[in-house]
């Protein structure tokens, strides 16, 4: 049966409701945005056998702005996938055209080492594929937009957190953050300042913030005309990029701009009070 069972209480506007495991939703996202086939996507049935047949219950619960919702309270509906609708991003799964040496050298950028704390934002699965592959750490946190995506990443790595949600809207409960992985940029629905502005207060002195397209521009441009609903935006000029990095105390370390290869780095100093 293709349902989630959720209390009444999840369609109206509320705090954000976490599912176990660490699996969490903005009850507005999903009754907008949803669930949605992914067009060609590969792990879609596996993603909603997790979703359904998990060991693990799909129990809601308020985060911990308000109080844990008795088992016993309050109704509940019956949800069908098919009554959802959620972005497109089968442009993620072009895993198969990137070259691991170009994922290695965007994990490399973040200098991670076994105490850090982790975010990737808007990654593809097979970029949590290779950091888990080669690079532990303390925590490793995916943000993302899509709860397939994120389902298809908790069923491989239990101990992977999965947050489904906006990037400012992220929970200050993990930070403070050692390396921060903003793998697709264009898809945040938001301005450059803003995403600096939230980093800041939920980075340590030192992380570093690695900004990165693996295909660079011309690619880009090419999945902004298929999909022009979800790449809102372009990847940073390079003055732009430090302007308004330096507004939140963030520093330029390294900026490359190839036609087939994007990455900037920026290393957060403590602001000033």
């Amino acid at each position: 049966m293709n349902s989630l069972f959720l209390p009444t209480s999840f369609l109206l506007p509320s705090p954000t409701w976490q599912f176990t495991p660490c699996l969490q939703i903005q009850p507005q996202n999903l009754c907008r945005r949803g669930f949605h086939h992914y067009h060609g996507h590969s792990h879609l049935s596996r993603s909603l056998s997790f979703l359904l047949k998990s060991h693990h219950s799909l129990r809601a619960h308020k985060s911990s702005i308000g109080a844990t919702i008795p088992p016993n309270e309050g109704a509940v509906s019956l949800i069908n996938f098919e009554d959802f609708v959620e972005k497109d991003w089968s442009f993620l799964d072009s895993d198969n055209l990137i070259s691991r040496e170009e994922l290695d050298r965007i994990i490399s950028a973040g200098e991670i080492e076994e105490t850090s704390k982790v975010l990737v934002s808007v990654g593809s699965e097979g970029f949590v594929d290779r950091l888990v592959d080669s690079s532990p750490c303390h925590l490793l946190l995916v943000v993302h937009d899509s709860l397939f995506l994120l389902a298809g990443i908790k069923e491989k790595y239990d101990k992977v957190k999965c947050w489904q949600g906006e990037l400012m809207y992220l929970p200050e409960k993990w930070a403070p953050l050692d390396v921060v992985f903003l793998y697709f940029l264009p898809a945040l629905p938001f301005k450059l300042d803003q995403v600096f502005g939230a980093l800041a207060k939920r980075c340590l002195p030192g992380a570093r913030v690695v900004i990165s397209h693996p295909q660079g521009r011309e690619v880009l441009k090419q999945q902004q005309q298929q999909y022009p609903d979800v790449i809102i935006s372009d990847l940073p000029e390079k003055m732009t990029l430090q302007k308004s990095a330096a507004d939140h105390s963030f520093d330029l370390a390294e900026f490359v701009d190839e036609p087939g290869f994007y990455l900037a780095v920026l290393k957060f100093s403590e602001a000033s009070n």
